[in-house]
Order: C-alpha cells, then structure tokens, then sequence
C-alpha cells in the first residue's frame, strides 16, 4: 500500500506515534518531524516503538529531507495551510490524516460520529451498544475520544466494527475514508481559529459522509440549521431525530419519551426521566442519535435499549461529582465552547454558580450569556477570555460577575458564593489551553477540589 515509500509524520504525540507504527507495518520509510524548537531529537527517540527504525527531526525540516518526501500524515493538531504543508502539496505530495491512514488498513465496518457537541458521548455510547451486540473483543472505539485508530486497525476483520469520533480537524484530511453508518450531531460556530469561516467548518463535518452511498446511513440532527441543511444534499440513506417537533419519518422527542416513527406509525421507546441516567436535552439528543444509528447497523432495539438504561455519563460532560453542604456540583469541563456550555445550564435544575473562561478560540458569547435566563447567579471568570466574557455579559445586562486569577481562587470563591440549595457548574465556553495540558485535567482539578471539602 505505502510499502517503499518515504512518509513524513508531522507531529510527535499519541496520534503521531500511532500513525508511525502503521506505517512501519507497511513497510514504509519513516519520518517523525515535530516543529516545537523546545523538542529535542533525543526526546522524539524516546517516544518511538520498540524496534522502530524511524528518523526523527525536530526544530527546523531540511530541505532536501522536505525534497524527499511522498506522503505526509498530518497530526489532528496541525493545520492543512502551514507553509510547509503548502509547499508539500503544491509538489503533488499526498496530504493525509491519521484516521485516513487507519482507513487504508480497515478491514470490518466502519461507524463515524462527528459534531460540535455531544461527540464523546454519542461516540461511548454507540460503542457500548456495539460492544453489547458484536462483542467487546470485535469492538474498537477510537479517533478523537483518546485512542488513536491506527493503534487499533490491525485488530480489524470482517466481523468487526469500529465506532470513531471524528473531529473536523481529522476529517480535513480524509480521501477514501467511508463509514457505513456517520452521524453529524450538530453544528455550531467552534475551532475558527483554525477554520477560519464558518463556511470551511461545516464543509469540514460534512466530509464525513463525503464517501458514503445510498446503501449507507447518515444521521442528522433536524433541530440544527445546518444538519438540516446537508439532509438535502446528503449522498447516503438520512436518518432525522428532533427535541423540538414531530417527525413523519424518524426519532424525536413526545412528552418526555423518546419515540421512533415510520410513515407517521409512532412506536414509544423510553422515558427520559426513569431509562436514562444522562440528564440535559443535549443528552437525549445524543441518545436519540445512538438509537438511530444502532438500529441502522441492524441491532436489536431490545439490546439497544437495555445499554442506554445503564449509561452513565462521560467523565468531564455534566458529569454529577457531590452534594458539599447542600451544594450540588457538576464537571462539565468538556464545555469548551459556547454552545456545550449552554448544554450545561439548560441541564441545571436551580440557582447556579457558573465558572467560564480560558483560552480564546475566537468566539462569541452573546448566547451562552442569553442562556443563563434568570438561572446563573454569579458568573466566575478564569483565563485570557475573561475581560472579554466579563463584557459581553454586561452588554446583555449581567453583572453579578467575580474574577479569579488561579483556578484554585476561583473555585474558593464559587464555595463561598454558594448557598444551600444551588449548584455550582464548570462550564467554561473556552478550552483549557494556556492554564492546563487538556479539559480532562482542568475537570480532574475540579472533582479533587471538590471531594476534599467538609460536608
């Protein structure tokens, strides 16, 4: 497949590495670059497989090392409009992604389940279905959730699926890549620092079902302007679910239950207040999706069903952690963006205490900050998009707002703001980027604070 041909790896982490040992299966001559001038060679050397006879270059790519490149693989994390990336593909080199690279090696089905929001745990969720279907040994959930595809491909056979979350980062460098079954859960205004328009963003999570057919499924979401949208220009089979409004064909949601219809003959599925254990719209919108998606991969509904009423959430998405001194607490770390966090209060029962802020991906915060609807009761900002956020939530009338220089500050200061009967949410809108390495250890902080206060 690439047996023989040299392959430049742009990227040093886990996706990197993942993607260095495929290619080494293959036969291929490998190049492990990473641009970060504080890496050292030595360092990279350390991060290769054993037996691995990669080249590693860190800092600045020789030219003539650039000259001999025929395939690049692009970390998620490193944009497609670098100059060099530039250069590579104007000299006719083959620009690809990690989860293309798995792709070439994919021997089972295929399922892709992209979206601004609600990916990790549509993407869980699924792969619990599967796992409950298909077995937990011909199962594998990677892609954006934490486990690089390439690491697990050479799993694949016939009789196996793999369930992906995929990020749009991932899919700005597919080619071949084709699920049987792909999921866009939404899409709303995120990562523009890197996309740069709206428009290359949505072009971006539409690629997932770029390869699909007719025989194939895709499943959107009817309530999204987008989604709705692509339901028209969508080349597989569309599967629609709603919150909002009844479906002639489809899932949505009637009088807390969700329900499946076909040709208008309503069939009630689950209740979701006493067969779910996830809370907040945007979980039955998740839930919704699985649903679809499992069914269209042939799953019994009653195997369907019986997983979703044990699910608990995913860690780091409005995730309950405990009641200190009659104060609820939630870890919704994974809201990094404007509209997650607005997930996250929706999903609110009472008076909040709100935490926001972090790194500036260039967004808006105009309706996160019209979301707080009388329920948010103190705004506590963090990070460089404080000043920011502080002032767009006084042009909308919000001023009940308190600074904090350190995330410990700040989570002191939410302690003392709240009183029995109210919650306090870590819902940032913004990444973690600049004050912690991920989301994961921000909610990580969060929950230890958390368990070491007194009753």
């Amino acid at each position: 497949m690439l047996k023989g041909q040299t392959c430049l790896v742009i990227g040093s982490g886990i996706s990197g590495i993942g993607a260095l040992s495929l290619l080494e299966h293959m036969k291929a001559e490998v190049i492990l670059y990473d641009s970060n001038e504080k890496i050292t060679v030595e360092e990279l050397k350390k991060k290769l497989p054993e037996g691995s006879n990669a080249t590693c270059i860190a800092g600045e790519l020789p030219t003539e090392v650039e000259q001999r490149v025929e395939v690049a693989v692009l970390s998620p994390g490193v944009p497609t409009d670098i100059p060099l990336v530039n250069r590579m593909r104007d000299r006719g080199v083959k620009i690809i992604g990690e989860i293309e690279l798995g792709f070439l090696a994919e021997q089972g089905k295929v399922i892709a389940i992209t979206g601004t929001n609600g990916k990790t745990t549509t993407t869980t969720l699924v792969g619990e279905i599967m796992k409950a279907y298909y077995g937990a040994e011909k199962t594998f959930v990677v892609g954006n959730i934490g486990n690089p595809y390439t690491m697990e491909v050479l799993k694949t056979a016939a009789d196996t699926v793999t369930v992906g979350e995929i990020s749009s980062f991932q899919l700005e460098t597919i080619q071949t890549f084709h699920p049987v079954a792909s999921a866009i859960l939404n899409v709303t205004p995120d990562h523009l620092n890197r996309h740069h328009t709206m428009a290359a963003y949505v072009k971006a999570k539409e690629a997932v079902a770029s390869n699909q057919t007719g025989e194939d499924i895709c499943v959107l979401n009817y309530e999204n302007e987008y989604t709705r949208d692509f339901a028209g220009r969508c080349p597989a089979r569309v599967v629609l679910f709603s919150s909002k409004r009844e479906l002639t064909d489809g899932y949505f949601l009637k009088d807390d239950k969700i329900v499946k219809s076909v040709s208008g003959q309503v069939t009630e599925l689950l209740d979701i207040h006493t067969d779910m254990k996830l809370v907040g719209i945007c979980n039955v919108e998740n839930v919704m999706a699985a649903i679809a998606i499992a069914e269209g991969m042939k799953v019994p509904m009653e195997t369907i069903l019986s997983v979703i009423r044990e699910f608990h959430a995913v860690e780091h998405r409005i995730e309950f952690v405990a009641t200190k001194g009659g104060v609820d607490y939630y870890n919704d770390s994974k809201g990094t963006n404007p509209d997650a966090a607005i997930q996250g209060i929706k999903a609110m029962r009472g008076p909040t205490v709100l935490i926001g802020g972090g790194y500036d991906k260039q967004s808006e915060y105009d309706e996160w900050i019209e979301s707080f609807d009388g329920k948010v009761k103190w705004l506590v900002l963090i990070g460089e998009t404080k000043e920011k956020i502080a002032a767009c939530a006084k042009a909308h009338g919000f001023t009940n707002i308190k600074f904090a220089e350190t995330f410990e500050q700040c989570l002191r200061l939410c302690t003392e703001l709240a009183e029995s009967g109210d919650a306090v949410l870590l819902s940032p809108a913004c990444a973690s980027w600049g004050m912690f390495p991920n989301y994961e250890v921000r909610g990580q902080i969060f929950k230890e604070y958390v368990h070491s206060l007194a009753e």
